[in-house]
């Protein structure tokens, strides 16, 4: 069995040694890392069985940095924060980003190991219940005819070399798309290494791509990383203008020279990348045109959750399975009623938020069945205040056109909560019964169907 690997992150120079040798008595692989940037380099490289990380940091400090890693691919391994100036808020944040321990400065060495061990344990038992209670990946849910097609598309160009665009909305799932095409293409035994564009900067651009090297070794950047898999793009138009003309290079050249180093690196890898739709609207936007033109070869477009609402009660189900699996949280099941009205919400988040609604549900508890008003409370709480309720777009129709279509799709929305039945239907909307079947008759809403239904 190999020795687990440990990071070490502190801008204090003789801490970071200090630690290096005693983790390396008691049998451990270290890595050092004096800042944030440095810190992202050998987590790439490596991916360590545990972090500790100083909080106090001069570029980015350990918190925000925890976040980062947090907000991008989740922390992969345990995170233990160190600090001398510790508060009882800061312990908190780091907890609620998912770190697994926070230890004071100066360093008691029992007090080190021990949480060394306790973290290393707690790893290894996530892995295994990954491995045994959770498929690794699956193919990306749902059986209406976008998905099927979708999912057509993808086992299409898997096979193939060819650069991919992953269009979608935030929140529709982009990266389980590539991650998908990764797993069933020929590349599937190598890395898939994810490029998060948000997190990188001009400065440390040529570092992160091309790696470094120096009299401490080789430090292999993301597009070597990659050799013999994919490298993925998370976001695609905010990749930082000096990071898109090193990539341009490699990929005309498909070599790279490390920073600091002489002979260039023959590439041999697969780019897969994501946008949003408003990127291909304006033509690539802020991408240089060579790139745009180079990744653009095949545009897969991943729909909004709101144009395939069918397949939110199966949503709904597999996220509660996997979260009562991977989290242990407590089985609930969502009822009729509380399916149909999620079936009928906007989902301006899309999956994401579908996401979060079920783990808040089982976090918060209750009755095992999620009832109709439960789901109301949640929606009306989490409502956004800059987002419009309807995501289609009504200002471009006449007004006459624009108020029968949304009266149209409310009043179907409300008499599938009805089960049908008019009479209910005129109570919740407020309307004389009367005057509600002449509404429902102009506006082409058969109510009878929606009743059998």
């Amino acid at each position: 069995m190999s020795a687990a690997r440990i990071l070490v992150v502190d801008d204090e120079s003789e801490i970071r040694g200090l630690l290096k040798e005693i983790l390396a008595d008691e049998g451990y692989e270290v890595d050092v890392a004096a800042d944030a940037a440095e810190a992202r380099v050998r987590r790439a490289q490596h991916d360590p069985d545990l972090v500790l990380l100083d909080i106090w940091m001069p570029d980015t400090d350990g918190i925000t940095l925890l976040r980062e890693w947090s907000q991008a691919n989740g922390t992969s391994c345990p995170v233990v924060m160190m600090s001398g100036h510790g508060t009882v808020e800061t312990a908190v944040e780091a907890t609620r980003l998912g770190a697994f321990d926070f230890v004071e400065k100066p360093l008691s060495l029992a007090k080190l190991l021990r949480t060394v061990e306790r973290a290393l344990d707690s790893g290894r038992n996530r892995r295994q219940a990954g491995r045994t209670l959770v498929p690794t990946l699956i193919a990306p849910v749902g059986k209406s005819r976008a998905m099927h097609a979708l999912r057509e598309q993808v086992q299409q160009v898997a096979p193939h070399e060819t650069p991919v665009l992953i269009i979608g909305e935030p929140g529709t799932g982009r990266e389980a798309f590539a991650r998908y095409i990764h797993s069933i293409s020929p590349r599937s035994a190598g890395p898939f290494v994810q490029l998060v564009a948000t997190g990188m900067t001009d400065d440390g651009a040529a570092a992160a791509l091309h790696g470094t090297e120096d009299r401490g070794g080789v430090h292999a950047g993301l597009l070597e990383q990659a050799a013999g898999g994919v490298l993925f793009i998370n976001g695609l138009e905010d990749l930082p203008q000096k990071a898109q003309g090193l990539l341009v290079a490699a990929l005309e050249t498909h070599t790279i020279t490390r920073v600091g180093g002489a002979v260039p690196v023959k590439l041999n890898l697969r780019v897969i990348s994501s946008a949003t739709p408003r990127m291909l609207s304006d033509n690539g936007g802020t991408v240089r045109p060579e790139l745009f033109s180079r990744l653009n070869i095949i545009t897969l477009t991943v729909p909004p959750l709101r144009d395939y609402a069918q397949d939110v009660p199966d949503l709904l189900r597999y996220y509660v399975d996997r979260l009562v699996d991977e989290e242990h949280l407590p089985f609930r099941r969502f009822g009729v009623a509380a399916q149909n009205r999620l079936r009928n919400y906007p989902w301006p988040g899309n999956i994401r938020e579908l996401k979060n609604l079920v783990q808040r549900l089982l976090i918060l508890g209750g009755e095992e069945e999620i009832r109709l008003d439960e789901i109301e409370r949640e929606l009306a709480s989490q409502a956004p205040t800059t987002e419009p309720l309807v995501k289609q777009d009504l200002l471009a129709l006449p007004l006459r056109e624009a108020r029968e279509h949304f009266e149209r799709a409310y009043l179907q929305q409300q008499l599938i909560l009805c089960n049908g039945k008019v009479g209910q239907l005129a109570k919740r909307v407020g309307m004389e019964r009367t005057h509600l079947y002449r509404k429902l008759r102009s506006l082409g809403v058969d109510f009878r169907q929606l009743a059998e239904d």
